[in-house]
């Protein structure tokens, strides 16, 4: 064949292939682009806008970043669903993770009879055996069960402060349950008294961390009484309980709602074990409101002995009336004894016989009055000095053989019922027992009522007028006048009261000053503090008197408005005229300028003083005084001196 011939031939062909290619190019790029818009909208009908589509020929190209690898992966599978899987090429990146936050970490403990148990998340790098050695020393036993389980994480800031306070508190504390963690303390405990839980209370927040919210949940059973004794009189000054006692929150309130239905606004009652009856506040509100019948006179609960005395001149067909009345209400385990006392004639003074046991402040027991005989005597100064102890009572008896029977026994009688009170006196004569006085146990008149109902007998008549003072209460172990004073001034010597300049207004450094002061003073009662201020000798007189007056009227009401209610406070600026340092320099100007917090009335200390002596130190100050620096004053041209720190 001729080349001539095979020329279009082979063109021919070439023209095909040719348009074979660019069909197939086309073919290619038209399924690229309908394949990738559809991909697009895929996505962004699925809520993947972070994805970007790109065609590669027949393949899918997926690129972005996903927010996690699960939603990276159902994109995936969505592009999947459009074109072939197998077209689809996944390069998306995802979110990078942030490090999983560390638990938190915490550890209970908890400590019976039987041993102590740990539960709870702890570092992996804290000393865990080295704590558990503690525990065992500060508990003293050997029986520790240790479930805590331990995370590799950083330990927490205030973990060790935690962890030493709980050391502390599980070793004073036998039955506790003790939550510990480095935002947090919770501590349930049981106490065995009310002294016990204030003890626990006081030296668990001697122990507490500054930076650690801690609350503390101590409970006291409640106490045994005996003789169970309620006590309820209506005489002149009104309804009033010398003693009162219930058995059961529902005979608490029961009694409570009685009291207030006779007119008492602010009754008390304790509740406590040992009635001798489940109906006792049944009895007891029925007793009360037969003597509100009879108008006056006092009826006395000694377990189930009822003892019920009309006053003097009650008419008697309503006393019979009451008193059977009350016979038939009360339940059947309380045995009523009712009196109506008859009208006597007054005996002579001389004819008087009285037994007085009188308490000073200062603890010393006096005895004076009548004894039947020597032998009851000795026996009355011996039970004086057991129960108030063998130096403090004098005794002044005089025996007279006169004395009705049983004197001798209610003299006894008398001292211990007067050993509940603090300071005060008992006045006992043939026909009445009389108790006044001041005392730090809230129950003290219900305790004084029992001993008196049980052993003067039934019938016999007493009254009481002691009266509760809080800061005599041991339990509560309230600061002194002279530990008041000291923290006020501990305090503004470690945290300064400053005054901006030219100003007698608190600022926020003194208020968050005076914040400490109120809380320091709040346990305090029947302080009588002066405020002074003081200034350097620079500027007039007149001008730095009025200053320091000034400011410690603002440092008054500042702590007025705190309501420390314990503390009575006065104001008094003295100016330059009470200095502690030199003026000449600028360390002693600093020094003078200061706020001091004194005591007023203070007591002084008990000295034995010859008579005729007391006047030689008359007209001092009785006063107690601790000066801190803690104030800025004016200078010589009305500005401020050393106003800031």
């Amino acid at each position: 064949m001729r080349i001539s011939n095979f020329l279009p031939v082979f063109a021919a062909l070439i023209l095909g292939a040719i348009l074979c290619l660019a069909g197939a190019a086309i073919g290619a790029r038209f399924i690229e682009t309908t394949s990738t818009k559809a991909v697009v909208n895929e996505m962004t009908l699925q809520g993947y806008d972070w994805v970007d589509v790109e065609g590669d020929g027949l393949q899918i190209v997926l690129t972005g970043v996903a927010p996690d690898e699960q939603t990276q992966l159902a994109a995936q599978r969505a592009a999947g669903h459009v074109v072939d899987p197998a077209r689809v090429i996944n390069v998306m990146n995802v979110v990078q993770q942030e490090d999983i936050p560390a638990p938190r970490f915490s550890i209970e403990i908890l400590r019976n009879d039987s041993g102590i148990s740990l539960i709870g998340l702890v570092p992996s790098s804290w000393d865990r055996a080295r704590f558990v050695e503690s525990l065992k020393k500060a508990s003293r036993t050997g029986s520790i069960a240790d479930l805590m389980e331990q995370a590799d994480y950083p330990q927490p800031e205030a973990w060790d402060e935690a962890m030493e306070f709980g050391l502390n508190a599980i070793a004073l504390l036998p039955r506790s349950k003790i939550s510990l963690a480095a935002d947090g303390i919770t501590v349930t405990a049981l106490a065995e008294s009310k002294a016990q839980k204030a003890a626990f209370e006081k030296n668990l927040k001697a122990e507490l961390p500054e930076t650690i919210r801690t609350r503390l949940d101590i409970a006291a059973p409640r106490p045994v009484i005996t003789p169970f004794t309620a006590r309820f009189l209506i005489d002149e000054t009104g309804p009033h309980f010398d003693a009162c006692v219930a058995e059961t929150a529902q005979g608490h309130l029961r009694i409570l709602a009685a009291a207030k239905s006779l007119g008492i606004d602010d009754p008390h009652c304790t509740v406590g074990l040992g009635a001798p009856s489940a109906q006792w506040a049944v009895a007891v509100e029925t007793g009360m409101r037969a003597l509100a019948k009879l108008g006056q006179g006092s009826i006395t609960f000694t377990d189930g002995d009822v003892n019920l005395i009309a006053a003097e001149g009650t008419s008697p067909a309503l006393f019979d009336t009451v008193v059977g009345e009350l016979e038939a209400d009360l339940p059947p385990t309380f045995i009523l004894h009712s009196t109506l006392p008859q009208a006597e004639q007054a005996e002579s003074e001389d004819e008087h016989a009285e037994f007085v046991v009188t308490r000073s402040p200062e603890g010393q027991t006096q005895l004076r009055g009548r004894i039947p005989d020597e032998r009851s005597k000795q026996a009355t100064e011996a039970l004086a000095r057991a129960e108030f102890g063998s130096h403090s009572v004098y005794s002044a008896m005089r025996i007279d053989d006169t004395l009705p029977s049983g004197w001798a026994m209610r003299a006894m009688a008398v001292i211990e019922a007067l050993g509940e009170v603090t300071r005060g006196s008992a006045i006992m004569s043939e026909d009445m027992v009389e108790i006044r006085g001041e005392t730090g146990n809230e129950n003290a008149k219900a305790a004084i009522a029992g001993i008196l109902s049980d052993k003067l007998g039934d019938g016999a008549e007493f009254t009481i007028d002691v009266t509760y003072v809080k800061k005599l209460d041991p339990v509560l172990d309230l600061p002194t006048p002279e530990e008041c004073v000291a923290k006020a001034n501990a305090i503004v010597a470690s945290s300064k009261i400053v005054f901006d300049p030219g100003s007698v207004e608190l600022n926020v450094e003194a208020n968050d000053t005076l914040d400490r002061i109120a809380e320091a003073l709040k346990e305090c009662e029947e302080v009588e503090m002066e405020i002074g201020g003081h200034t350097d000798s620079q500027g007039g007189e007149t001008m730095n008197l009025n200053l320091s007056t000034q400011r410690a009227n603002s440092v008054l009401d500042g702590l007025l408005m705190r309501r420390v209610a314990g503390v009575s406070f006065t104001a008094k600026g003295y100016g330059e005229s009470e200095p502690i340092a030199d003026n000449g320099t600028e360390e002693g100007r600093e020094e003078n300028r200061r706020i001091a917090f004194k005591l007023l009335n203070a007591e002084e200390p008990e000295t034995a003083t010859p008579e005729g002596a007391q006047g030689e130190n008359a007209g001092t100050d009785d006063t107690a005084e601790t000066d801190v620096n803690t104030e800025a004053d004016a200078g010589a041209d009305g500005t401020e001196n050393g106003d800031t720190e």
